[in-house]
């Protein structure tokens, strides 16, 4: 049995749905906390994914089904609030009648200055919950090391250049020890590096190491990373093979998701994010956001998968989710533990 010692997992992470409004300065509530990084999709219409995170401030956005450094977007998310954040009325996050979702993660609600690697980085670290955001100057030397606070080993990195234009890189622990590989939510494909861009082999409870990469590592250029760390009966980052059936495979979490995201370890589908407040079991109709690309929800004929009180169940042969032979990999959060105070029903 799964246990964890998070009781209840939405004082940790927490998807918020709403309508835009067209307004600027528009109060978005009932988040649950004061979120430290917030993700925005608009549902209706296609506009792009944008995150905003506390270390690099309010109104600084990136994008991340594009290379795009970030840039300050004074109308779109303009303030972390006690309870969710304030909006502009900016296209990614209150157009009027526009439907939106948003992601929200806990860190420390405030920043630190972590001096564990040979780079000094500017953090704020949750670590009962395993995430944290991490910004830094890079080094460009083999080597380099970056503090990432989460008091244990991370399972799963997402870095993006700040001051350039650069690849999404990301590294999560099943994509094995190739310290030169990475994945992109901007590029669906696996890809090999020329330079290496993380030192496996060295990841550690205190830091990640870093290679000479300029997209993780260039001297002179600054970067943000969101650093997750496996916590059970909260999080889980994994692997499954596809069987190619409607009869897909069973993917066990440990709890009830509120949210996954599932994409194929090569090719060129997409990152399929789902969650508990779009997506009900039983319906005909299952509604994925895609983290590379622009896409409006999908309203697709039959069902994709089950969201089960211990994982997810699949019943699609759709390359994003279940093609025959095909490893893919995953992220996901709790809305409900399958044991403790308030365990998970069934469906």
């Amino acid at each position: 049995m799964a246990y964890t010692t998070i009781k209840k997992p939405s004082d940790y992470f927490n998807t918020k749905l709403y309508t835009g409004d067209g307004t600027d300065g528009r109060g978005i509530t009932g988040v649950g906390f004061q979120p430290d990084w917030c993700w925005f999709k608009a549902r209706s219409t296609a506009y792009e994914n944008q995150v905003y995170d506390v270390v690099r401030g309010a109104t600084k956005r990136l994008v991340t089904n594009d290379t795009t450094a970030e840039g300050t977007q004074t109308n779109g998310l303009q303030s972390f609030d006690s309870d969710g954040f304030t909006v502009g009325n900016a296209n990614g996050t209150n157009v009027n009648a526009v439907t939106y979702a948003s992601w929200n993660w806990l860190g420390a609600n405030g920043t630190a200055s972590n001096t564990d690697g040979s780079i000094t980085s500017t953090v704020s670290a949750n670590t009962t919950s395993g995430f944290s955001i991490v910004s830094y100057s890079g080094g460009g030397s083999f080597g380099d090391t970056v503090g990432h606070g989460l008091g244990s080993v991370p399972a799963m990195i997402i870095v993006k250049c700040t001051s350039a234009s650069s690849d999404w890189y990301i590294w999560q622990k099943n994509m094995g020890a190739n310290d030169n590989q990475f994945m992109a939510f901007n590029n669906s494909a696996l890809q090999t590096s020329g330079a290496t861009i993380f030192n496996v082999s060295a990841m550690s409870s205190t830091t990640f190491t870093l290679g000479t990469n300029i997209d993780v590592n260039g001297s002179g250029r600054t970067f943000v990373a969101y650093c997750f760390a496996e916590v059970k009966g909260f999080s889980k980052f994994g692997s499954f093979v596809g069987n190619g059936n409607a009869d897909g495979p069973f993917i066990y979490c440990g709890f009830k998701p509120a949210f996954i995201m599932i994409k194929k370890s090569s090719g060129t589908e997409n990152w399929s994010m789902y969650d508990t407040k779009r997506n009900i079991n039983g319906t005909t109709n299952t509604l994925p956001l895609n983290a590379d690309n622009t896409s409006i929800e999908s309203n697709n004929t039959g069902k994709n998968m089950d969201i089960l009180s211990n994982g997810v169940k699949i019943y699609t042969s759709n390359g994003e989710l279940n093609l025959s032979g095909e490893t893919y990999i995953y992220m996901a959060f709790a809305e409900e533990p399958l044991v403790g105070d308030n365990p998970a029903t069934a469906r």
